[in-house]
């Protein structure tokens, strides 16, 4: 049978990194994206992806999400809760649509995405949630905020690895540092090049760095990993 994924974000950065990791595996991937519908087409050209167009801001959106890929995919052996968002500026300036649009994105589809696919998880599955860049514990100046945190979110995905262990599924976060990614396009050269020599291995990440991180988790190779946080930092929080 034909490995299937689901990987949300997967327009650009590291969810189109981990699409085509996915993809050249053999697996058949489906991939969200929301406004960059140029990129996921292109990606679809080149991988076979199967995009779906989907605003996870929008709770009401995630059944009919969840009901188009078992639509297109049959099954999910693979979840890759991978899209973010985020807010530049001061915390106490932050507008409450955006706070809303922060929880809605980075926790609720989360949660509510992983939801609706559990039960359509075949056994020995691995549902990597791949949090956003700057997640590595220091956020760089200017702030940027991307509420809830991904290490609350690596508690509840310890919680769910202990809930679906026992039906032979896998649950484990990944969390990276620096990437580059259009989320730290903001950054001037100066900052990303404090922040690569602040980590031990001398740079910043790249977006295939965390989707190798991904499919290590996705794969056979990590059978026995589940409950796990892996930080995919470059040593950052070792300094």
């Amino acid at each position: 049978m034909i490995k299937t994924a689901l990987i949300t974000g997967a327009s650009r950065g590291i969810g189109a990194a981990t699409a085509r990791l996915l993809a050249a595996d053999g697996y058949c991937v489906a991939g969200t994206c929301c406004r960059s519908q140029a990129e996921m087409e292109e990606l679809a050209r080149t991988t076979g992806i199967l995009p779906i167009r989907t605003d996870l801001s929008d709770p009401a959106q995630i059944p009919q999400l969840a009901q188009r890929a078992l639509e297109l995919l049959g099954h999910v052996d693979v979840l890759v809760n991978n899209a973010a968002c985020s807010y530049i500026d001061l915390f106490q300036c932050m507008p409450p649509e955006r706070i809303r649009e922060l929880y809605a994105v980075n926790l609720t589809a989360v949660v509510e995405l992983t939801r609706h696919c559990c039960p359509a998880c075949c056994p020995a599955t691995a549902a990597a949630s791949s949090t956003s860049p700057l997640s590595g514990g220091r956020p760089a100046p200017p702030v940027r905020w991307t509420m809830p945190s991904p290490r609350r979110c690596a508690g509840a995905d310890t919680a769910l690895a202990k809930e679906v262990g026992p039906s032979g599924i896998r649950v484990n976060a990944v969390s990276p540092a620096t990437i580059l990614t259009d989320m730290t396009a903001h950054l001037s050269p100066e900052t990303l090049a404090e922040l690569a020599e602040e980590t031990p291995l001398g740079r910043n990440g790249t977006p295939e760095d965390v989707a190798e991180a991904v499919r290590f988790l996705a794969s056979d190779r990590a059978a026995f990993i589940t409950g796990q946080d892996l930080p995919v930092n470059g040593g950052f929080l070792c300094v």
